[in-house]
């Protein structure tokens, strides 16, 4: 008997629409105000330390496309419940992530590369764990791509530099208020 199912073929219809208009209209129809203005901020960073405005646009627009995925995967009620217990598990370690982040950006003297480039690293291993049996071999590269950019030490030490202070602040504040919003 041929398999078919409607429910599949609309929700693989929706992520390959929604990839295509992976942009900041979209962007907000499933990323708030805060996190939009945090994602500006890393693409400004992405920018000036890569030197590169379409290496930094590929960057943030791959992370935009793998967060709206997910977003729909989670919305349409396709995780099973042992991978809700990995999104949970992500969730969770990525808010450890974000407030080792602020914590490195408050207190002077306490930014360790290593610490922050190994929470990215985990963070992206149970992502990929979660959508493994979800998205497509590309997709997954695309998650390897944003987490492995953002984990690069010589990136979180210019980013934690003297150059980057500006940029710093404002992520620390966007990640502050994501944090106290629950949303992270």
């Amino acid at each position: 008997m041929e398999s078919f199912s409607s429910k599949s073929l609309a929700l693989q219809a929706e992520k390959k629409l929604l990839s295509k208009m992976a942009g900041r209209s979209v962007a907000h129809l499933f990323i708030d105000e805060t996190s939009s203005e945090v994602l500006d901020e890393l693409y400004r960073v992405s920018k000036e330390y890569t030197q590169s405005r379409s290496q930094a646009q590929r960057v943030i627009k791959d992370l935009i496309k793998v967060a709206v995925k997910v977003a729909v995967l989670h919305r349409s009620g396709c995780f099973s419940p042992s991978e809700l217990a990995l999104a949970a598990s992500f969730r969770q370690k990525l808010r450890q992530g974000a407030m080792t982040a602020l914590s490195f950006g408050e207190v002077d003297f306490t930014f360790e590369a290593a610490v922050l480039a190994s929470l990215l690293t985990e963070c992206r291993d149970i992502l990929l764990a979660l959508v493994q049996h979800h998205l497509t071999p590309k997709s997954h590269g695309r998650i390897r791509h944003v987490f492995d950019h953002f984990s690069d030490p010589g990136l979180l030490t210019a980013l934690y530099g003297p150059d980057f202070t500006q940029h710093l602040g404002k992520i620390c504040d966007g990640l502050r208020k994501l944090l106290d919003e629950g949303k992270l």
